[in-house]
C-alpha cells in the first residue's frame, strides 16, 4: 500500500492561527497545536520554521549579512528538483516528475524501539518497565501517526523533516524565546556539519576565525584545509575573555597578519571543549557587545548546554540538590544562551542530540536567521541533503509522539543529576590521588570534561627539556599504566604558537566510576614517577 506523496502541509494550517503573544511554554504546546490543527506531511514536504513558531510582529527583523557572506554562498540557487516537491500538494496530481521511489521497494516493513517511560530513565529501569514504540511503513496514511517509514525513508528536504522540525522549533521557543522575528531552525546531520557549512558560508581562503585559545580541534581542522587560520583569544575560569578579544581586533594589523581583520568568532559557552568553563551571563554580555562593535557573527556551538552542573563541594559528600520543582525552574537555572539576547540576528546556535540522546543517530539543528538558514539549507540541498530519515523517525517516535516536550524536559533534568554525580566522582578521585604541588584545575560547571593544569616547572628537568617533550613523556608513561588523557596540545587554536602551559583533558563521560578512580590513581601514579616526586 504506497501512501499519497508528499500528502499537503497546508499553508493555512498553521500561519493562520495567531499565537498567543505570552512566551510558549512546555505546558502551551498542546494548545498551540490543537489551534492550528493535524500537521500532514507526506514524502518530502516543504516546511519551515515560521509554520510552528508564535508570530512576533512586535520584533524587528534580523540584520542582513551579505557584505559577510562568501561569494560561494551567494552565488547558490534552490535546487530545482527539491522545489518541485511543492506541487506535489496539489489534490489528485500524479507526479513521474521526482525520483521519489514506492515505498512499496523499501524492505523494512516496521521497527520497534525500547525507550524509557517518563521518570523512569535508567538502564534497568528501561530493561523492566521501558515502552516499545512500533513505526510502520504506512502508519501516516492510515491514520495511526503523523510520520512513518514511507515518509522517513524516502528522500527529504534540505530543512528536515516537517515532524521533527515541530518539534525543534517548538523547544528552541520554549528555551531561548528569541528576540528578533524571523529566526529559523533547520536540521543538520550534526554539529560538525554545520562548522562547515557556516566556515564556507562566511569565510575565504586567507581569512582568520576567533576562537578560545584552547578549542574542539575539529573547529581548527575544518578551517584549515579551507587556507582559514584560528586566532585564539585568551581564557580564565568562565572561559573566554572578552576584552582580550576586543584587543586583538582593535590592534588588527591587516599587513602584519596578512588577513583582513575577522568577521567570524567560534565558541562553546557552556562547558567548554576542551576546559569545561562556562561562560555567565555578564561573561556572555560582554562577549555580544565585543561582536557588535566589530561587526562580528558568532558560531554559538552548545551541544553541552543542558548538561550544567550544581556547584562541587570539596570532598564529594554534599547531598545532591532536589530537582527543580518546574520546567521553568530547570530552565532558570540555565544561563541564558546567547541567542536568547541576540536582538541582530548575528548569532548562529548549533544544537545537537549527539550529546543528550546518542551521537550516532548524526543529528542535531541550527538556529539563525531566515537568511542565513536558507543559505543553510541550499547547502544542505546538494551535500548531506537532510539527516538520516530513520534516525529523524526514532527520534521523533520518542521526544515527540513518546516523551513530548514535557517528557524530555524530565529527560534533561535526569541527565544533569547524572553528570553530576560523575562530575563529583572524578574530582574526588584527583583530591585523592593527584599530588597537589604539581597539579591543578577548576571543578566544571558544565559539560563532560575536567581540564588539569599540570605545572612544568616542577619538573626535575624543565629548562633542559621543552615542554612538549614533557607533555610526551607523561603521556607515554599513562598509557604504559593504563591510562589515556587527551594531550592539552591537541586543543591549541594556533597549533604552531609557542605556549608555556601544560594540560591534560579528561572526560567523565564514559568509565564506570569505579573505573574513572583507578584511571585517576594510574595518572597521579605516572605524574609522580615523571616527577620524582612522592607527594
Amino acid at each position: 500500500m504506497a501512501p499519497p506523496m508528499a500528502v499537503a502541509i497546508h499553508p493555512v494550517s498553521e500561519t493562520t492561527t495567531i499565537a498567543p503573544l505570552d512566551p510558549l511554554t512546555v505546558g502551551g504546546v498542546a494548545k498551540r497545536r490543537n489551534a492550528a490543527g493535524r500537521l500532514n506531511c507526506g514524502v518530502a514536504a516543504m516546511t519551515c520554521s515560521d509554520l510552528f513558531k508564535g508570530t512576533a510582529c512586535h520584533k524587528k527583523k534580523a540584520k542582513k549579512w551579505d557584505h559577510h557572506m562568501s561569494r560561494e554562498s551567494l552565488s547558490r540557487e534552490p535546487s530545482s528538483l527539491k522545489g518541485a516537491a511543492s506541487y506535489l500538494k496539489i489534490p489528485g496530481l500524479i507526479s513521474l516528475g521526482g525520483g521519489l521511489p514506492s515505498s512499496e521497494n523499501f524492505p523494512i516493513e516496521h521497527l520497534d524501539v525500547k525507550v524509557p517511560a517518563v521518570g523512569r530513565f535508567s538502564e534497568a529501569e528501561t530493561k523492566e518497565s521501558g515502552v516499545i514504540l512500533r513505526a510502520g511503513k504506512h502508519d501516516f496514511a492510515e491514520g495511526r501517526s503523523l510520520y512513518d517509514l514511507s515518509i522517513a525513508l524516502n528522500y527529504g528536504q534540505g530543512t528536515g523533516s516537517a515532524q521533527l522540525l515541530r518539534f525543534v522549533t517548538e523547544h528552541t521557543e520554549i528555551v531561548h524565546k528569541p528576540p528578533y522575528q524571523d529566526w529559523r531552525c533547520a536540521l543538520t546531520v550534526g554539529s560538525t556539519s554545520s562548522l562547515d557549512m557556516t566556515y564556507r558560508l562566511f569565510t575565504r581562503p586567507g581569512d582568520c576565525i576567533l576562537t578560545e585559545e584552547y578549542t574542539f580541534p575539529t573547529a581548527v581542522e575544518t578551517a584549515a584545509p579551507m587556507g582559514v587560520r584560528t586566532i585564539g583569544i585568551r581564557m580564565d575560569e568562565q572561559g573566554l575573555i572578552p576584552s582580550h578579544m576586543d584587543e586583538i581586533l582593535s590592534n588588527w594589523d591587516q599587513s602584519k597578519r596578512q588577513a583582513r581583520r575577522p568577521i567570524l568568532l567560534y565558541t562553546v559557552p557552556s562547558g567548554q571543549n576542551p576546559t569545561g568553563a562556562t561562560q555567565g551571563l555578564e561573561r556572555r554580555k560582554e562577549l555580544y557587545k565585543v561582536a557588535q562593535k566589530y561587526d562580528l557573527y558568532i558560531i554559538e556551538d552548545e551541544p553541552y548546554y543542558f548538561l550544567q552542573m550544581e556547584p562541587y563541594t570539596k570532598g564529594g559528600g554534599a547531598p545532591p540538590a532536589p530537582p527543580p520543582a518546574t520546567h521553568e525552574d530547570f530552565l532558570k537555572a540555565l544561563v541564558p544562551s546567547l541567542l536568547s539576547m541576540d536582538i541582530d540576528g548575528r548569532v548562529m546556535r548549533l544544537d545537537s542530540f549527539s550529546k543528550v540522546i546518542a551521537p550516532g543517530s548524526r543529528v542535531g539543528w541550527v538556529t539563525a536567521s531566515e537568511q542565513i538558514i536558507e543559505c543553510i539549507i541550499r547547502h544542505n540541498e546538494v551535500s548531506t541533503q537532510n539527516p538520516s530519515g530513520i534516525s529523524q523517525l526514532i527520534i521523533w517516535k520518542l521526544l515527540d509522539e513518546s516523551w513530548g516536550h514535557s517528557g524530555y524536559m524530565d529527560w534533561l533534568v535526569h541527565l544533569r543529576k547524572e553528570y553530576t554525580k560523575r562530575r563529583n566522582v572524578i574530582l574526588k578521585a584527583c583530591e585523592d590521588h593527584l599530588p597537589a604541588r604539581i597539579t591543578s584545575y577548576n571543578p566544571p560547571a558544565a559539560g563532560m570534561f575536567l581540564w588539569i593544569k599540570v605545572n612544568p616547572a616542577e619538573h626535575p628537568d624543565f629548562g633542559y627539556k621543552g615542554l612538549a617533550a614533557i607533555e610526551n613523556e607523561i603521556f607515554q608513561a599513562c598509557i604504559e599504566r593504563g591510562v589515556l588523557l587527551s594531550l592539552g596540545s591537541w586543543f591549541c587554536a594556533e597549533r604552531h604558537a609557542p605556549h608555556k602551559d601544560l594540560f591534560f583533558r579528561a572526560t567523565f563521560a564514559a568509565a564506570e566510576s569505579e573505573q574513572m578512580g583507578e584511571a585517576i590513581r594510574r595518572f597521579g601514579e605516572a605524574l609522580r614517577v615523571i616527577f620524582r616526586t612522592s607527594e
